[in-house]
C-alpha cells in the first residue's frame, strides 16, 4: 500500500483531545453530578451483580439519592446500560481521532487504533469490570447513537484512504465491520485472561487485518 505524507495537524490533534467546556450554574451542575452518580453506581452494581440480576433499586441505593431521582434521568436499567456504553465510546473516540491524525497511512492507523483500544480496556477499571461481568450484553448492545456514530467515523476513515489511494477499492462497510468485530472479540478474550497483555492483543489484531493468517505470530507450545 502506498504511503501518504504525514499530517502536520497539531491544531486538529489539540482540538480532538480538548475537553468539553464544563457547564455553569448550580442547578446544571447538580443535575450533572446526579446523573454521573447514577452512572458510577450502575457501573459498580452491573460489575458486582451482573446486568440480569441488577435492579433500579440496587443502582439508586448506592448513590444516596432519593429513589425517585433515578427516573428524572433514566427510564430503565437498560437505558442506564446504554448510557454507560455511550459514555465509553465518547471517551475512546477522541483518542481514535488523535490516532487517525498522527497516522500517515491506513496501516499506522489500524496499529495505533488497536493499541489504544486494548489499552483502554485493560486500564479503565470501570469498563474492565463491566465487560468481565456482562460479556453477553456488551456483544448485543451495539446500536446506541454514540456507538453507531463511532462506527460510521471508522468507515469514513477507510473511505478516505480508499479515495487517497492508500487502500484498494474494497467494501468499506465490510472492512469496518471486520476491524471492529476483531477488536470486540479479541478484547473480550483478553479481558478474561489472567495475564492481560494489550500489546500482544494489538499485534495479533493488526497482523490479522493487514496481512492475514501468514503474518500471525505463532503460539509457543513448548513442544518440539
Amino acid at each position: 500500500m502506498s504511503e501518504v505524507k504525514e499530517k502536520p495537524l497539531l491544531t486538529s490533534l489539540t482540538a480532538a483531545l480538548e475537553p468539553e467546556a464544563k457547564p455553569k450554574g448550580k442547578r446544571e451542575l447538580t443535575k450533572l453530578n446526579n446523573r454521573e452518580a447514577i452512572l458510577n453506581s450502575a457501573r459498580e452494581v452491573f460489575a458486582e451483580l451482573g446486568y440480569g440480576a441488577t435492579t433500579v433499586r440496587d443502582v439508586i441505593r448506592k448513590t444516596g439519592l432519593a429513589s425517585g431521582t433515578f427516573y428524572n434521568y433514566f427510564k430503565s436499567k437498560e437505558e442506564v446500560f446504554e448510557a454507560i456504553m455511550d459514555d465509553g465510546m465518547r471517551r475512546i473516540r477522541p483518542r481514535l481521532k488523535a490516532d487517525r491524525i498522527r497516522s500517515r497511512n491506513f496501516e499506522e492507523f489500524i496499529r495505533n487504533a488497536y493499541a489504544t483500544y486494548f489499552d483502554y480496556l485493560a486500564t479503565d477499571k470501570h469498563i474492565f469490570r463491566m465487560i468481565r461481568g456482562n460479556q453477553t450484553w456488551f456483544r448485543v448492545r451495539m446500536d446506541t447513537p454514540e456507538i453507531l456514530a463511532g462506527l460510521e467515523e471508522i468507515r469514513e476513515y477507510i473511505d478516505e484512504d480508499i479515495r487517497d489511494g492508500n487502500l484498494p477499492p474494497v467494501d468499506s462497510e465490510y472492512l469496518m465491520a471486520a476491524v471492529v468485530g476483531i477488536a470486540t472479540e479479541i478484547g473480550d478474550r483478553m479481558i478474561l485472561r489472567e495475564d492481560i497483555d494489550p500489546k500482544a492483543a494489538a499485534q495479533f489484531a493488526t497482523s490479522l487485518v493487514l496481512k492475514g493468517f501468514e503474518a500471525l505470530p505463532l503460539k509457543v507450545t513448548g513442544k518440539k
